[in-house]
């Protein structure tokens, strides 16, 4: 029996490679916990998402006979003023571990299913690596079934699952489950039309996130027609990320706030490397963000934080 510490810089969200990793060291009799830098281990795997967080081994002396290191974290670099993805740092789980059902007893405090029905996406944006990282083809990668066994909430991390082929038997599938759904990436609002929004009618959302990214690329008559078609009439289960410091004035990003605020959605500010952003667009952000100012405040030019 071996002795396994799990790692990650995740700390507000449970990592599904964790999970399975956790599964199947235990499947196989091992000892699997958290990693504590107190202890003694024969293993520690090191999950690392963000790529501007510290490494496992910079505030701590690692007490392990072998360190395993993986995920989107430890492939991005900054070259000239843009983020870099080195796919040949990527690393995969073997495929008997991917399609394990996850250990979710190593997060007790999260009572929801998480997983992947699609991976890949089409679009390639040029601030995004999931096309570098899982193809620029969204296929289908597991059934619900694969993750889910009646937890009363999905938080499902697909990429782009309206872009998928198979997308309308996995909406089923949701569907069929009974089970709240939050959509936590930005499903493509230029891929929904009337027959999918009326397959996402028939799931419990507790969330839609959608992106409006490219300031360039005026998505207001998709949203619209989006808003006419859903029964989700509450701007605050419709969620829709809008990047900043990507190629975009603040005049731009005003525009996309604004918008979507009118057609009744909830905006919510990304920042672009965001250690290198001007004040402007970080207060914008706190603006946009904190609800109740944005609810209160009507106009950015008024707000004084």
């Amino acid at each position: 029996m071996s002795k396994i510490g799990l790692w990650t810089d995740s700390h507000n969200f449970p990592s599904l490679p964790l999970m399975k990793l956790s599964a199947y060291h235990k499947a196989m009799g091992d000892e699997v916990e958290m990693y504590m830098p107190i202890n003694q281990y024969d293993l520690v795997y090191a999950s690392k998402v963000f790529s501007f967080t510290d490494d496992i081994d910079t505030d701590s002396v690692i007490q392990a006979d072998e360190v395993k290191r993986g995920g989107t974290g430890y492939c991005i670099s900054v070259k000239n003023g843009k983020e870099v993805f080195d796919n040949s740092k990527n690393t995969f789980l073997p495929r008997e571990i991917e399609h394990i059902y996850p250990d979710y007893a190593l997060y007790p405090q999260y009572k929801y299913a998480v997983g992947f029905l699609t991976r890949g996406c089409p679009r390639n944006c040029g601030f995004c690596v999931v096309g570098e990282k899982e193809g620029l083809c969204s296929k289908q990668a597991a059934d619900l079934n694969e993750f889910w066994r009646g937890q009363k909430e999905i938080k499902l991390l697909d990429p782009n699952i309206l872009a998928c082929k198979d997308y309308e038997s996995l909406l089923k599938q949701l569907a069929e489950s009974k089970a709240k759904v939050d959509f936590t990436q930005g499903l493509d609002i230029r891929l929904t039309n009337p027959d999918n929004i009326e397959l996402l009618n028939k799931i419990k959302v507790t969330m839609l996130h959608f992106a409006w990214d490219n300031p360039k690329q005026d998505l207001t008559r998709y949203f619209r027609r989006f808003s006419e078609h859903t029964k989700i009439k509450s701007d605050r289960n419709k969620a829709v990320y809008v990047l900043t410091n990507y190629n975009s004035t603040l005049e731009e990003d005003l525009y996309r706030i604004y918008t979507l605020r009118e057609l009744g959605y909830n905006p919510y500010v990304m920042i672009y490397q965001k250690e290198n952003a001007p004040k402007e667009i970080r207060r914008l952000q706190r603006w946009v963000n904190c609800r109740w100012i944005f609810r209160t405040v009507n106009k950015f030019e008024d707000y004084k934080g």
